[in-house]
């Protein structure tokens, strides 16, 4: 699978959990968007998210993951990155 096929799918599925999950406006979810101030989330809701992340990606990230993803576009890359080195 090419690099922006995966991202593709990684945006999808983030952006339909988000929506279904949390509630979040699907319009406000763009790749440049800062992620954490746009999903405004509390640290519950990091829990779930993380929760999340692990069900729909097999990834678990930890709070220092969170630390160096300031848009949509660097939490799909990372990821991706995560993915492709288990």
């Amino acid at each position: 699978m090419s690099t922006t096929t995966m991202i593709d799918e990684i945006e999808s599925k983030t952006k339909n959990f988000l929506v279904e999950e949390f509630e979040i406006d699907g319009t406000v979810i763009v790749r440049d968007a800062p992620m954490q101030e746009t999903l405004d989330l509390d640290s519950l809701d990091y829990v779930d998210l993380v929760v999340l992340i692990q069900e729909n990606f097999g990834v678990k990230l930890t709070a220092d993951d969170f630390a160096g993803i300031s848009t949509f576009q660097d939490f799909y890359q990372h990821i991706e990155a995560r993915i492709a080195k288990p």
